[in-house]
């Protein structure tokens, strides 16, 4: 059973910082690309960031450029997303997701909250 659970959230004043952390189980990890997405309140889900299988860094929102950095291990199946300088904009429910054959899998998400 293909099971993605995020942890690492919570409330952080702007400028801070916070490392998410994705833990998966279930499938091969290594064999597939993991993607960050969040979700603000009333607005669509969006994705954040993309890394390959591989490790490489693929993509990222033009908004968290140069502030965000996602990696993964995939020797421990988890992926990070740090965040830097972080803004109000930025408070959401982030989430952790990957795309297998059966269709795209999500993690209950965590709450990220950016607020003085």
């Amino acid at each position: 059973q293909v099971q993605l659970v995020e942890s690492g959230g919570g409330l952080v004043q702007p400028g801070g910082s916070l490392t998410l952390s994705c833990a998966a189980s279930g499938f091969d990890f290594k064999f597939w690309t993991v993607r960050w997405y969040r979700q603000a309140p009333a607005k669509q889900r969006e994705q954040v960031a993309r890394i390959s299988p591989g490790g490489v860094p693929e993509w990222y929102r033009d908004s968290v450029k140069g502030r965000f950095t996602i990696s993964r291990d995939n020797a421990k199946s988890t992926a990070t997303l740090q965040m830097n300088s972080l803004k109000s904009e930025d408070t959401a429910v982030y989430y952790c997701a990957t795309y297998l054959t059966d269709g795209e899998h999500f993690g209950p998400g965590t709450q990220v909250t950016v607020s003085s």
